[in-house]
């Protein structure tokens, strides 16, 4: 399943095989797949990241962020939007902030590179088992 951040990107957690020098591993780790109005995107290069065609993508859910705080759906949806098209102007106006998000990373852009990079506990989190592989891979 991934989540679809309007104006901003895709979040997933997709299945990867990766073939160690004795056995095959398959992890789950965090990718996020960058959507933006292009002209925010001028000079800056990022990863392309594919996420399975088969990956059921939902939108992001306001009504749940709105239980983790005291504001109503629609204030929350609003303070998203806007947040978003801070960060799209200040990326136009060759701005370079980072963009965190709580408990999962930092979008952030070093060298005109603008990518995705997961807090360590968020992939250890979906993970456990083949941690290290995980941490590898992202």
């Amino acid at each position: 399943q991934a989540v679809l951040v309007p104006g901003l990107g895709t979040f997933a957690v997709i299945r990867e095989r990766v073939s160690g020098t004795e056995e095959v591993y398959v992890v789950r780790r965090p990718v996020f797949q960058l959507d933006m109005d292009m002209s925010c995107l001028q000079e800056l290069v990022f990863p392309a990241v594919m996420i399975p065609g088969d990956t059921e993508i939902i939108p992001l859910d306001y009504w749940w962020l709105s239980q983790t705080n005291s504001f109503p759906p629609d204030v929350v949806r609003g303070c998203v939007e806007e947040t978003i098209l801070l960060y799209s102007f200040q990326l136009r106006d060759r701005q370079r902030p980072a963009f965190a998000f709580e408990n999962i990373g930092i979008l952030s852009c070093q060298d005109n590179v603008l990518c995705m990079q997961f807090h360590c506990s968020c992939i250890a989190g979906l993970e456990s088992r083949d941690t290290w592989v995980a941490l590898l891979l992202t």
